[in-house]
């Protein structure tokens, strides 16, 4: 649901005319106490071109990251590793970089921890197609290392931007890296899981990574139980 203290442009442009009226109307009786110069006026309906910014969009922050070489990431990668889903979607699953299938196809999480992660969306009633899944960096780090903070620095606008138009009920972070790059915070990662924190008004899951879980088959327990909280908050 939009926030209630949203205006929708076609709204801006209504005011914009009303006040642009009243200054006629205020000219055309003399206009006593108030500057309804013309020039004001034409001022005033020139904001409808110039003070309205184009809405941003998925499509436009990917255009935005076409080329990108801000980091050293840059000259390593094959492919940059943008996000796919819903532009809508109210579950947003981050985690901290693409791996090396990632970048061979440009899809975030299609490999072995990739597969888990979609069995984990499946189970929780969504599909891929229905959440929204991307990374802190949108390039591989080589040899699969953590992304440095640099790095992350870096590419932190382009997930923020990403988060503001999709605008999710939940997100949820995959592993230490991405729960304390997004929450700024140093708490390990077994303190945070499990727990909602808060990123600018939306809920935050953050829980064990997928690939985390493959060589720790026993905390399967535990993520699942993150996933049935996000589910109950999400039916709220």
């Amino acid at each position: 649901m939009a926030d209630k203290t949203e205006i929708t442009v076609d709204e801006f442009i209504s005011a914009i005319d009303d006040v642009k009226a009243y200054l006629l109307f205020l000219q055309s009786i003399g206009c006593d106490g108030v500057d309804c110069l013309s020039e004001n006026v034409n001022k005033v309906a020139g904001w409808k071109m110039g003070g309205i910014k184009k809405r941003d969009s998925l499509e436009k922050i990917s255009d935005d990251l076409t080329g990108c070489m801000r980091c050293g990431l840059g000259a390593f990668r094959k492919n940059i590793v943008f996000g796919e889903g819903s532009c809508s979607a109210e579950l947003m699953f981050v985690g901290e970089g693409p791996g090396s299938e990632e970048d061979k196809t440009g899809v975030p999480f299609v490999g072995l921890s990739g597969k888990l992660l979609t069995k984990i969306i499946s189970a929780m009633n969504f599909t891929r197609e229905s959440v929204y899944i991307c990374n802190i960096v949108k390039c591989r780090p080589e040899n699969n290392r953590n992304p440095l903070p640099e790095e992350m620095k870096i590419c932190m606008p382009y997930l923020k931007r990403q988060i503001q138009v999709i605008k999710p009920k939940v997100i949820c972070t995959l592993g230490a890296v991405a729960a304390k790059a997004l929450l700024q915070t140093t708490k390990p990662i077994s303190n945070l899981r499990g727990h909602f924190c808060d990123y600018n008004g939306i809920k935050v899951m953050p829980t064990f990574h997928p690939a985390y879980l493959l060589r720790n088959q026993e905390k399967k327990a535990l993520v699942w139980d993150d996933m049935k909280k996000i589910m109950k908050y999400l039916k709220t």
